[in-house]
């Protein structure tokens, strides 16, 4: 279980808090807030009905606290929220309530107490985290008299004190109020002392502010995902065997960000209100019968199956443990290898740690035996794990790690065989020629000099800045969750208020650093020299046939000397490519026409002499070539009546017998109709164009 926390935030809300000090755009308050408001939407982010959270208004116009009627220090002092736990109807009615106010009588130090008493009314003597934040820019009176006694208490009762004042002074941090009065000079130095004597923190706001830039690592509390035996051999067969009683805890886990649900906006809400609710699925089944008519089925009617090719095949609830390994709870070592056969893909899943069992030495001298053994050796040990009874197995790769406070077993889990992708690429430091000889000077491969500076390219792209890291791991964060979260808590706090800029933090993660940019500059210009990097001309848009050929760049136009004879007629066992040719070479709109009716015929032949779906897949990549041409030499119709006289003969059986699956690649690859969308000289309409691919339509 978690553990209790109890926070109770003391803020300043006096007129004095609605000015503007050290060049700010906020007041004093609204910057403070942001403070505050992070803190709190965190806690309500958690969900923790164990942190709980009061808020104290000081500086108020009117007067809430209990001990208001002992003595006129404490006026002016309310408790806006008890300690409890903030839910959104609380989170929507604290911005509220904390605007300033329009009076400065305040004592910081009876609001002090005021929180101290309401702490203890709330937490007695039970075991709570306790902490009271105080806020507040110290410009009013404050009586020094109780300074002592108030840090008693919370050294008593185990009370953290933070104090962040705003425009405070802090030579460490580089912070300091020109033109300071005297009055608030004085309460600084009261609240130190104060802080000094109760053992708490004392800052200012502009290094809290600051920080909220860096998001808070949210603390996991460790819980063992298997509890059991670690072992090597049968210890139920053999005296010989090894069994070490462990645990498994996570060591690096994929944090995602929240992701969002459906629900339904109610209408004639109030303000306040969030105009959401909750939607409920309801699950309904049916079954078409031989004779058309449909039947409502329950779930306890359906059966599982799986799929075979398109059929599906049933395995009926009795049957199922044909389809479930039985296994039960262990975790086994199977093997041994050595560390320089593991290859780095295998470990790019989340990784988990294997400790001994809390509190059983035997165990723990036993694991560190078998850790040290593995590292000695330079081994690492392949195992089985199975979590539960009946649960599947996974194999793992145990690694030792030796520190000087842990020695623990590093989990990896292994991919199995089919899991691999393996791909073979031509090799980058030679070419083989077609006799089979290996060359290592090639104009594919690079020579000494562009070696040389993308060597120095690389060395000026260090992040290493003489003995200081730009991103080191602890400051390195995910931009994608941290985002989504802040722009969750913004919105439940402002609701439909323009979201703040990104911090700038993140911000360097989408950008070189300029010092590291100014760096490898001179660096990256001899490396585009030596490479002979040229910019690609952009392609024009328009009618091809009316426009020049673009000139490569080496000089030598090699299709050129490729079209030298025009060609006629398209091969079928060349379709595609020599199609693109002879449009590259096209020069009249008859040509065109011709070699379009060739291919519309090759199509064809294509569909009908097609095994099953054999060769839907060529067919798709011919349409799809013939109307990316048509449409950029904006000649629609030629395709237009190409793919109208095509579904014809689909739907009406003309191909070979039924081939409505030829129709659906065309459906799936968005084959149909060129529209007044795709092309401005087309007569067909975008709904005429959506219509058409629908089977039952006509062409």
């Amino acid at each position: 279980m978690a553990e209790k926390e109890a926070t109770v935030y003391l803020i300043d809300v006096s007129r004095s808090m609605s000015k503007k000090h050290s060049g700010r755009s906020q007041t004093d308050l609204d910057w403070a807030l942001q403070y505050v408001w992070d803190k709190i939407t965190n806690a309500v982010f958690t969900g923790r009905k164990t942190l709980m959270i009061g808020v104290i208004g000081l500086g108020t116009d009117g007067t809430n606290n209990d001990m208001a009627s002992q003595d006129d220090s404490y006026k002016h002092i309310s408790v806006l929220q008890p300690i409890s736990q903030i839910l959104m109807p609380e989170l929507r009615t604290l911005p509220k309530l904390l605007k300033p106010s329009k009076t400065d009588d305040r004592d910081v130090l009876s609001g002090i107490i005021i929180a101290v008493d309401m702490m203890m009314k709330h937490c007695k003597h039970l075991k709570y985290k306790k902490r009271i934040v105080v806020i507040t820019n110290a410009t009013g009176h404050i009586d020094a008299d109780d300074v002592e006694s108030t840090a008693e208490q919370f050294k008593n009762h185990d009370i953290e004190l933070v104090l962040l004042g705003i425009d405070f002074d802090d030579p460490e941090y580089g912070t300091k109020e020109e033109d300071k009065s005297a009055t608030k000079a004085e309460n600084e130095r009261t609240l130190q002392k104060l802080v000094d004597l109760s053992g708490g923190m004392f800052g200012t706001m502009q290094e809290a502010i600051d920080q909220l830039s860096r998001p808070d690592i949210k603390p996991i509390r460790a819980t063992p995902t298997y509890r059991g035996q670690l072992r090597l051999g049968d210890p139920e067969h053999y005296d010989t065997a090894l069994s070490i009683d462990v645990e498994r805890y996570f060591k690096v886990q994929t944090r995602r960000p929240p992701t969002a649900s459906s629900f339904a906006v109610r209408e004639n809400v109030a303000d306040d209100d969030q105009g959401l609710q909750s939607v409920h699925s309801i699950y309904k089944y049916a079954a078409k019968l031989e004779n058309g008519e449909t039947k409502e089925l329950s779930r306890e009617e359906l059966a599982k199956g799986y799929e075979y090719g398109r059929t599906a095949v049933a395995i009926m609830e009795s049957e199922q443990n044909i389809t479930k390994l039985e296994t039960s709870m262990g975790y086994d070592i199977l093997g041994f290898i050595p560390m320089e056969h593991v290859e780095r893909y295998m470990l790019l899943d989340n990784s988990n740690v294997i400790v001994a069992q809390r509190g059983n030495d035997k165990a723990a001298l036993a694991l560190s035996s078998l850790v040290h053994a593995l590292f000695e050796l330079g081994s690492v040990a392949v195992g089985r794990l199975v979590k539960k009874d009946m649960q599947d197995p996974i194999l793992t790769l145990l690694s030792p790690l030796v520190d000087a406070d842990l020695e623990c077993l590093v989990e990896n889990v292994l991919p199995f065989a089919e899991d691999v992708r393996s791909y073979r690429f031509p090799p980058l430091d030679k070419v083989l020629t077609v006799s089979g000889k290996e060359l290592t000077e090639h104009r594919n491969l690079p020579n000494q000099k562009l070696m040389m500076s993308m060597s120095d390219f690389v060395d000026n792209m260090t992040l290493m800045n003489e003995d200081e890291e730009m991103m080191a791991m602890e400051d390195t964060f995910s931009p994608v969750l941290h985002r989504v979260e802040g722009a969750i808590k913004f919105r439940a706090i402002h609701g439909s208020d323009k979201f703040p800029e990104e911090p700038e933090m993140f911000k360097t993660y989408r950008q070189q650093p300029e010092e590291l940019q100014e760096r490898s500059k001179k660096a990256l210009s001899k490396l585009i020299e030596a490479a002979d990097v040229k910019k690609v001309q952009q392609r024009a848009k328009g009618r091809r046939r009316y426009r020049d050929a673009e000139k490569p760049i080496s000089g030598l136009d090699v299709s050129e000397l490729l079209r030298k004879e025009k060609r006629d007629h398209i091969s079928p066992d060349n379709a595609i490519p020599e199609f693109t040719q002879m449009i590259e070479t096209a020069d009249d709109e008859g040509y065109i026409a011709t070699i379009v009716q060739q291919m519309a015929t090759i199509l064809t032949d294509w569909i009908r002499t097609s095994y099953g779906e054999r060769n839907y897949g060529k067919v798709a990549e011919g349409l799809g070539t013939v109307r990316q041409w048509m449409q950029e030499l904006e000649m629609p119709d030629l395709y237009n009546n190409m793919i109208q006289d095509l579904k014809e003969k689909i739907l009406s059986k003309q191909l070979g017998g039924d081939r409505a699956l030829m129709w659906f690649q065309v459906r799936k690859n968005k084959l149909g109709l060129i529209s007044t969308d795709d092309c401005s000289s087309s007569q067909i309409t975008v709904e005429a164009a959506r219509s058409f691919l629908d089977p039952k339509s006509g062409t």
